[in-house]
């Protein structure tokens, strides 16, 4: 077990109440981590602080923030193994899932670092004799993150990186299922050297969630929000910062199609699926939910996968190396067979056989013939369990494909490349892969989704428009003729 406690001003901090929560292991029912609750009045102090150093820290040079972001990403490879182990006990994932979350959040500080120089602005053509006129990007201010359990140093990072790579200064909330691996985000910039205030974390128990995340939000210093998680979550914390007029970057939930035509290379598209649906237990936003395919070749690829899918055991972190790990909680694990047996109960076919569940343990599930009357034909997952689609045209898959209140990740399989291309160019989402999983992340893409799965971009560019405001400015370099 380890214990925590807020980070705001550059101080470790008890929250101010003296009060803390547990964090228990859905491995072992042990605690995994005792964290700090924090406060209303905490939630302030940590907003202010960021306040507080935002001047001196917008006003840094490029070059400066770099070396600290880069620092930071060193200081990050460092902890790899801390984080590993704190994701097993908090979250119950496997020790390779964090060790992949430990290397891709290094990188997103890497690339961060790379884009403090281009926060650039324009020169724009003005009918004014003698006035300059530019578009300047500033640092908007203090930005708020809000980031989720599931991949929680990548997104936790997210959060954070870019909007500091823009000159602005952070308060990242933890989420309650990995309080503790949000707060060594926290230690990681301390050690980098960040000034004071620059990065702060607050950790809360989950009953004072709402609280918290209004006074977050609706705190005036605050310009800009981040959220990731749930699109019930995203639309509560959208619509409060609609109503204080701050703009938010909201990457929410998925219900993401992966498209087989029937000139698909199989073994790629098995390969693809296994993964996408599977990897951390289908705990990720971009998961393989629906698998789209050709019904000349359904049953083929059925067979193929579900031999992959025999061979993906699942077992608890640290006691096996089992491909599968646990989900985050039983309640999760039981939502998911609920799903399950709603749709088994009205006609679905499960092709990997009985439904296996041992508490937090879920075996893969793979279910062909769903209907529109089953739950899990709209609803997110979030666990081990793939449906089968099957259609006989490009229009078709089309329309299955966008069957979804959801947006977000999507691909597409067949060697007629630009085919691919059309079907994916009509494909609603954010993000689509071509002959490649539905799962797939890099530092440097713009990544976000539509409809409920969001809106705004994450990553390079992209988070250079979302973290900064751009001013119109101008400098009269003649006398100007006025009407009067």
């Amino acid at each position: 077990m380890v214990e925590t406690v807020l980070l705001i001003n550059g101080e470790n901090r008890p929250a101010s109440t003296g009060a803390f929560f547990e964090r228990i292991s859905p491995l072992n029912g042990q605690v995994a981590s005792k964290n700090a609750a924090a406060t209303v009045e905490d939630a302030h102090a940590a907003i202010e602080a960021a306040a507080a150093a935002f001047p001196s820290w917008s006003a840094l040079g490029p070059t400066a923030r770099r070396a600290y972001l880069l620092k930071a990403a060193d200081v990050m490879d460092s902890y790899k193994d801390e984080f590993m182990r704190l994701g097993m006990a908090e979250a119950g994932g496997t020790a390779g899932w964090y060790g992949f979350n430990a290397m891709l959040a290094a990188n997103m500080l890497r690339e961060a670092a790379g884009m403090t120089t281009l926060v650039q602005g324009q020169v724009i053509p003005s009918d004014v004799p003698g006035s300059l006129a530019l578009g300047v990007r500033q640092a908007c201010g203090v930005v708020v993150g809000i980031a989720p359990w599931n991949a929680p140093l990548i997104l936790g990072t997210r959060a954070v990186c870019m909007p500091l790579a823009c000159g602005n200064t952070v308060v990242l909330k933890a989420s309650e299922l990995t309080p503790a691996m949000h707060r060594l985000i926290g230690t990681v910039f301390t050690e980098a050297g960040f000034p004071p205030g620059v990065v702060n974390v607050i950790t809360n128990a989950s009953e004072d969630a709402p609280a918290i995340v209004e006074a977050l939000v609706a705190h005036p210093a605050v310009k800009r929000v981040n959220f990731t998680g749930s699109t019930r979550v995203g639309r509560i914390i959208g619509t409060l910062a609609a109503q204080h007029f701050t703009p938010a970057i909201l990457e929410l939930g998925g219900k993401n199609p992966m498209v087989v035509f029937e000139d698909a290379d199989l073994d790629q598209a098995v390969q693809a699926a296994a993964f996408g649906g599977f990897f951390n237990q289908g705990q990720i936003c971009m998961s393989t939910d629906r698998l789209i395919v050709h019904e000349s070749i359904a049953d083929e690829f059925l067979a193929k996968l579900t031999q992959k899918l025999a061979e993906l055991e699942t077992g608890l972190p640290g006691e096996t190396q089992c491909a599968l790990g646990a989900m985050v909680s039983e309640e999760a694990a039981k939502s998911v067979e609920e799903l399950v047996q709603d749709a088994v109960s009205q006609g679905a076919r499960q092709l990997t056989g009985p439904l296996k569940r041992n508490g937090v343990l879920l075996e893969p599930v793979l279910l062909d013939g769903l209907t529109p009357s089953m739950r899990l034909y709209s609803e997110e997952a979030f666990g081990p369990v793939v449906t089968v689609l099957r259609f006989s045209d490009q229009d078709e898959a089309i329309r299955l494909a966008n069957d979804s209140e959801y947006g977000l990740s999507a691909s597409v399989f067949s060697r007629d490349v630009s085919k691919a291309m059309h079907v994916a160019q009509r494909i609603e989402s954010g993000i689509c892969h071509i002959n490649s999983s539905t799962v797939h992340d890099e530092a440097q893409m713009p990544f976000g989704g539509v409809k409920a799965s969001g809106y705004g971009r994450f990553g390079s560019q992209s988070a250079i428009e979302a973290f900064t405001d751009l001013r119109w400015m101008t400098v009269q370099t003649t006398p100007r003729h006025y009407p009067i």
